[in-house]
């Protein structure tokens, strides 16, 4: 090649490299100056607590319902379902996840104030209680089971010691968790006391163990006919356990569901309604220790699905809180909700024993007056 033309390819090499430097410098202004004009803002990363480090364990089970090592078993757990593949944007640990999740369940406060309290913002609170509920509810068969075997004999002996009740091996029950009205369908919702509620059926040992749950049904729905369409129904009817459960007038007497008398005519009736109802103490206390340790079942601003995620989660974790023997905090930092003000007021049902009183009246008033 002659120098001439030499120059003239270097000339042109500048010419292309200045072309290409310009045409970046032309973009970067303009995106500049087009997010200058959209409003966006740098963003800012909050230094998020660590609760872990911050509290004692008497301190993590007021506020969490769980202890250090308690919690640590569960990021072991969940760590499969809920790890992310990157820490891009500086995405939440599997144990920030837990914290989060358990913060509300144990409160069931606003979004806002969970995240205010664990460093995060509303959006990322939602996300995170949907997710790590779809996680433990999706471990409901491993931790919920009904009793087989050597754990039923188990089961009678716990439940004789309890109320004297022989040949006992679970409680059935059904407890509503009220809920916001629902977008659709919002009719099946409303319960006998005129509140919106899934209403859920549990069974449990004289430990408070659940061993069956049926969480799906709306509020209207009766307590016998959530019995009769459930797989624990089906699989009692075909084969027949060693053991009877207890169960409330609410439901039919069948040969392994004893329900009280509802008039004792005889001593032995009388006995027979005491030692039942002795036993069958088991299903009420475990509602109420379900609510006191988890409050964010007194009231749930979610829809039905995932409010049925969120009970199954705390299902789980009360199974798992029992097991591991978690005390109950006599504490609550969260107070039970008085009831939602948009809701309407509850209605007052008469119940077997008011309907009783009130036909004995009756028939007196009638012979008076006769």
């Amino acid at each position: 090649f002659c120098p001439f033309s030499l120059f003239l390819q270097k000339c042109l090499v500048i010419i292309i490299f200045d072309s290409q430097r310009d045409s970046e410098m032309a973009g970067v202004v303009h995106r500049h100056h087009h997010f200058a004009r959209r409003g966006y803002r740098q963003r800012v990363y909050v230094e998020r607590t660590k609760p872990l480090e911050q509290y004692t364990t008497e301190e993590l089970y007021v506020r969490f319902r769980f202890g250090k090592a308690d919690i640590e078993y569960l990021v072991n757990l969940l760590r499969p379902k809920l790890q992310h593949r990157t820490q891009r944007s500086h995405g939440l640990s599997v144990e920030d996840q837990i914290l989060i999740a358990l913060r509300f369940y144990a409160c069931g406060t606003f979004y806002q104030v969970v995240g205010d309290y664990m460093g995060v913002v509303k959006s990322a609170v939602c996300d995170v209680v949907k997710d790590v509920s779809i996680a433990l509810a999706s471990l409901v068969n491993e931790f919920v089971s009904f009793p087989k075997d050597n754990q039923i004999a188990q089961a009678k002996r716990s439940f004789f010691l309890l109320g004297n009740m022989p040949n006992t091996i679970g409680a059935i029950d059904c407890t509503h968790v009220h809920i916001q009205a629902p977008r659709e369908n919002e009719w099946e919702f409303i319960n006998r006391k005129g509140r919106h509620s899934i209403n859920v059926q549990l069974v449990c040992d004289a430990d408070l163990i659940i061993t069956n749950c049926v969480v799906k049904w709306p509020g209207s729905v009766h307590d016998a006919r959530i019995l009769r369409e459930s797989a624990l129904y089906r699989d009692l009817q075909t084969n027949r356990p060693d053991g009877v459960i207890l169960g409330d007038s609410a439901y039919p007497l069948l040969p392994w569901l004893m329900t009280p008398f509802l008039t004792a005519n005889t001593p032995a009736q009388a006995r027979f309604n005491t030692a039942h109802c002795r036993a069958r103490c088991a299903i009420e206390r475990l509602n109420g220790v379900l609510k006191r340790r988890f409050a964010c079942l007194n009231y749930l601003r979610a829809e039905p699905q995932k409010a049925c995620n969120i009970t199954l989660a705390c299902i789980v974790l009360h199974n798992i809180a029992t097991k591991r023997n978690v005390p109950l905090c006599a504490d609550n930092d969260a107070p039970e909700p008085l009831g939602d003000p948009n809701q309407p007021p509850a209605f007052y049902t008469i119940s077997d024993l008011d309907l009783f009183w009130i036909s004995k009246i009756s028939d007196y008033l009638i012979q008076s007056v006769i």
